[in-house]
């Protein structure tokens, strides 16, 4: 299915559970306000997903860290009621998961504490990726967020100008997000992952 960037693909507003009914087996749409999402999922989108998936899992294995990388499950914040996010990559803190109602019967995060780290790969939707997640991730006290913008689609006022591929990592501080823009040879900085040996561009490069 080929929708417009940024535009919902149910003209009536679904509540969770019509969603979930409706879209749930189905890992390229999410919820937000009660609008559905496409969220495109193209090869090179998924490359992207799949190298940072892949270093997290090596860093959590190095470490050994009881964290375990969740791709494709629903983010749904108990306080937002229509909405229901599918983050490309969840880092999920295994000793939380005991205070999560749905986990047991559904891949259903509800809870903010239970997720470590949260990447976005930026697709024609990018206004949500740069605006309404940092929000709702930094207020649910989500400590680290990436967003790989691999084709340089973001707004200039979020990548800069000319546009380029751009790693934004959004690092919580005091409650809300500081944002620092990784693009090309520069090396990345992560607290959640501080061995983490990497550039922008080994992140972001795709075969296209």
């Amino acid at each position: 299915m080929t929708v417009a960037a940024d535009r919902p693909i149910e003209q009536k507003p679904l509540s969770f559970d019509e969603f979930l009914a409706r879209y749930g087996s189905d890992n390229r749409y999410e919820l937000i306000d009660g609008e559905v999402f496409d969220l495109e999922p193209t090869g090179q989108h998924e490359e992207v997903a799949a190298f940072i998936t892949t270093k997290a899992c090596v860093q959590i294995d190095q470490a050994d860290l009881p964290w375990f990388v969740l791709q494709r499950g629903l983010f749904r914040p108990a306080n937002a009621g229509m909405t229901a996010f599918r983050p490309d990559v969840l880092v999920v803190d295994r000793t939380e998961l005991v205070n999560e109602p749905l986990w047991l019967d559904q891949s259903i995060l509800t809870r903010g504490s239970s997720i470590k780290f949260v990447a976005e790969v930026v697709s024609s939707n990018w206004q949500n990726d740069y605006a309404r997640k940092v929000e709702d991730y930094g207020t649910l006290g989500i400590a680290e967020y990436w967003i790989a913008d691999h084709a340089g689609l973001g707004g200039v006022r979020h990548i800069g100008k000319p546009k380029r591929p751009t790693l934004s990592i959004c690092t919580l501080v005091d409650g809300e997000y500081e944002i620092q823009l990784f693009q090309g040879h520069q090396a990345l900085v992560s607290k959640t992952f501080p061995d983490l040996n990497l550039t922008a561009e080994q992140v972001l490069k795709t075969n296209g």
